[in-house]
């Protein structure tokens, strides 16, 4: 599978949607698989991670978010069960995971119902190694900023407003794949 080649069948590859797109997914890659490559024992599908990582947001122009590009008419945090649609139709049911379950650090069924989200009522949360290594990855890159990565500060600060337990799911991660105890990363930037 070619991700580049499924892209541009629902991207024009001029638009701004299409740049941003690859140019984020791009980025996600790259961490993604320096975590993956750190870990040899744990055997994860690196051709996976490649190609699942550049289709996450593949469902990103079916929402409303002009300022990167897409005029679609679904709010932004339903791209991902959009994307994961057009996946399954193309194939591609275990990329359509990745799509579905990378949103935030991860969806609860019971997230979703308290918080009144436009989306599916069912558990949308990263189960498998290679998912949950694309959805940390995720959180280090935004579409806004394509440029930009994300310090560790920054991340769990934004997590803040969503609670402790997306904290904490992203704090477990952190220690997992980037061998950071949460209490150094205080401490350290207490310190500086």
């Amino acid at each position: 599978m070619e991700p580049l080649s499924i892209l541009q069948k629902y991207y024009n590859t001029s638009s701004l949607a299409y740049t941003i797109l690859v140019t984020h997914s791009q980025s996600v890659t790259r961490k993604a698989l320096a975590i993956a490559r750190a870990h040899p024992e744990w055997d994860v599908d690196i051709n996976f991670i490649e190609e699942a990582c550049m289709l996450h947001d593949i469902g990103i122009f079916l929402t409303h978010a002009p300022s990167i590009g897409c005029l679609g008419e679904h709010h932004y945090i339903e791209h991902g069960y959009l994307g994961a649609d057009l996946l399954r139709e193309e194939g591609y049911s275990r990329h359509a995971l990745v799509c579905e379950r990378h949103t935030g650090v991860g969806l609860s069924k019971q997230e979703i119902i308290e918080k009144h989200l436009p989306i599916p009522h069912r558990d949308m949360i990263p189960i498998s190694l290679e998912e949950q290594i694309i959805c940390f990855s995720d959180k280090f890159f935004s579409k806004s900023n394509i440029e930009k990565e994300f310090s560790l500060e920054e991340i769990r600060s934004s997590l803040t407003k969503f609670g402790n337990n997306v904290v904490n799911r992203f704090d477990e991660w952190l220690s997992m794949f980037l061998g950071t105890n949460v209490g150094e990363l205080i401490s350290k930037t207490k310190t500086e």
